[in-house]
């Protein structure tokens, strides 16, 4: 076998490991001879376990919380933001559920079988397109508030009834970007026969089916939201610094933190999945020590990346007077906080309108 047989056949078992947290121990061919990646499987075994169950605990209670909220509270779902945030609860509760079993790969390989495999795998990509596309429709629903008011105040009621449509459109949206899950996700047994769940591509001549699923991951879950947010809150950031109001300067640091968690979150990640994409067209790592650590700094930035799921209840709900004021009763109801003489004392008093909340609504991005 010449070299460039041996560096095609290297690229070839290169896997799509950032997206689903798989084994890394495949025994790849490289110029010099076998590449071994088993010290990437230690890395994971020793780092991903603890880090996910931490993302799992966090993300549920605050995502539980926001359901609760919604459910228990009947009258809560007064705006299309409130729409959004309850199905991005559930979108980061269902994201959640997938991370015991890469956690359970990551120590012990993928015992579940290939059915689940695929299962698995697409309900993680179904939860991570239609929770960044969420948090797009949550910019563009706060865009119209503040900087359209008049023409938000006079469609309320026909917004409201359009953000459930467009909530059942992103989940569609969301699971057919997820079919090539459903297509080529499956166990693969490596030489050292450890398995692992990853993406077995068909025909996948010069890697452009894996290509082609990584350019759709990085434009539709990074580069359109991204653009979007940053169209929204530039002209809101705009509106807010043209009115006189107490909570502006609150208002303006709580959309500085939703874009930059956004950003440090998923920038890194998203930019190893483009040195991915060029791996994969180029071939242009051919030495194992790098490619071990090119693997160990997308199992890094993959974690990174997950740790959106439990901050979105605290950037996009938590942030509310509302919300908050709710949390408190519901545990006052079970005992688990006093009472106090005077319950305005903790609550305070009904906060003056802010520019940044619609009427009677979820006040989403104002303290």
């Amino acid at each position: 076998m010449n070299i460039t047989e041996l560096v095609t056949a290297f690229t070839d078992n290169m896997t799509s490991e950032y997206d689903y947290g798989e084994s890394s121990t495949t025994m790849s061919d490289y110029e010099d001879g076998v590449c071994d990646r088993s010290a990437v499987r230690q890395f994971r075994s020793y780092y991903e376990p603890a880090f996910y169950w931490i993302i799992v605990i966090l993300g549920a209670i605050g995502n539980f919380l926001v359901v609760w909220i919604y459910t228990h509270f009947t009258n809560r779902l007064k705006s299309m933001t409130d729409v959004y945030l309850l199905n991005l609860a559930l979108a980061d509760m269902f994201f959640l559920c997938t991370l015991p079993f890469w956690a359970a790969d990551s120590f012990n390989g993928w015992t579940f079988g290939s059915a689940l495999c695929k299962i698995v795998s697409a309900i993680y990509k179904i939860n991570f397109f239609s929770s960044m596309f969420l948090l797009t429709c949550i910019s563009v629903d706060r865009y119209i508030v503040i900087v359209k008011t008049a023409q938000a105040q006079n469609s309320k009621r026909v917004r409201l009834l359009y953000s459930k449509l467009i909530c059942v459109l992103v989940w569609i949206l969301a699971a057919l970007l997820s079919i090539p899950e459903f297509l080529f996700a499956r166990s693969k047994q490596d030489d050292e026969d450890n398995h692992f769940c990853t993406m077995v591509y068909w025909n996948n001549e010069n890697n452009r089916t894996k290509i082609l699923v990584l350019v759709l991951q990085i434009c539709m879950g990074f580069c359109i939201p991204l653009i979007v947010m940053i169209f929204c809150y530039t002209n809101i950031i705009r509106t807010l610094l043209k009115t006189r109001n107490f909570q502006k300067h609150k208002a303006l640091r709580v959309i500085m933190a939703i874009v930059a968690v956004f950003v440090i979150s998923q920038l890194p990640y998203n930019g190893m999945l483009v040195l991915e994409a060029t791996q994969a067209a180029n071939m242009t790592i051919t030495n194992c020590e790098e490619v071990q650590r090119f693997d160990i700094a997308g199992q890094v930035l993959k974690s990174l990346a997950y740790m959106h799921s439990c901050l979105n209840p605290l950037l996009y709900a938590f942030v509310g007077v509302r919300f908050r004021k709710d949390v408190i009763r519901i545990f006052r109801n079970l005992g688990c906080c006093p009472t106090p003489k005077n319950s305005k004392a903790l609550l305070g008093s009904h906060p003056r309108p802010s520019v940044m909340s619609d009427t009677d609504t979820t006040n989403a991005l104002s303290l």
